[in-house]
């Protein structure tokens, strides 16, 4: 994830339309506004437009990221939200989960910034959430609007070698293939 470093990549800019999915579970109120600000503040530098929507946890962040990269057109998705350890094992279960399975989204082709704050207390959530600290959200944001670049860099070149959509017809007659 972005954000943590003095090494900061500069954030693309968009000729294209671009838009971002941000999914958030806004557990913790304030925590949650300044991800969002963050967040939002750093994709609209870029160019690209943004729509948020709230999980009750963030277990269903991956699961809300997963079912608009189905159904939606979104060109990436920006994940947020906040764990602080409690008394029980459910951290564990609740961070490594959605880690996990975002990413499994990100390998599976959606294009991903993780801004889910894991942390011990309260004190560190904030830290975490600040942007002018540890900005872990905006961080989030710039790690979606660079994935969202690269993959547009690394388009494949046509070329004028093997099948063709097209160019292939089946005679059914049984007399074999023809190219057109």
């Amino acid at each position: 994830m972005a954000g943590h470093s003095d090494n900061v990549l500069e954030l693309p800019a968009f000729d294209k339309p671009t838009k971002v999915l941000i999914v958030i579970a806004p557990y913790y109120g304030a925590i949650s506004a300044a991800q969002l600000a963050s967040a939002r503040a750093v994709i609209e530098k870029t160019g690209a437009s943004h729509d948020t929507v709230e999980v009750p946890g963030s277990l269903e962040v991956p699961t809300a990221i997963a079912i608009a990269h189905r159904q939606m057109d979104y060109d990436g998705y920006v994940a947020l939200g906040c764990v602080i350890r409690g008394r029980t094992s459910h951290y564990d279960v609740v961070v490594n989960e959605s880690a996990r399975a975002i990413a499994t989204l990100g390998l599976g082709g959606a294009l991903i910034g993780n801004g889910i704050i894991t942390v011990e207390n309260m004190d560190q959530a904030e830290e975490r959430a600040d942007a002018a600290r540890l900005d872990t959200a905006g961080g989030a944001a710039a790690a979606a609007v660079h994935l969202i670049a690269l993959q547009r860099s690394m388009k494949k070149a046509e070329s004028g070698i093997g099948f063709k959509p097209g160019s292939f017809q089946h005679d059914a007659a049984g007399k074999g293939p023809t190219v057109a």
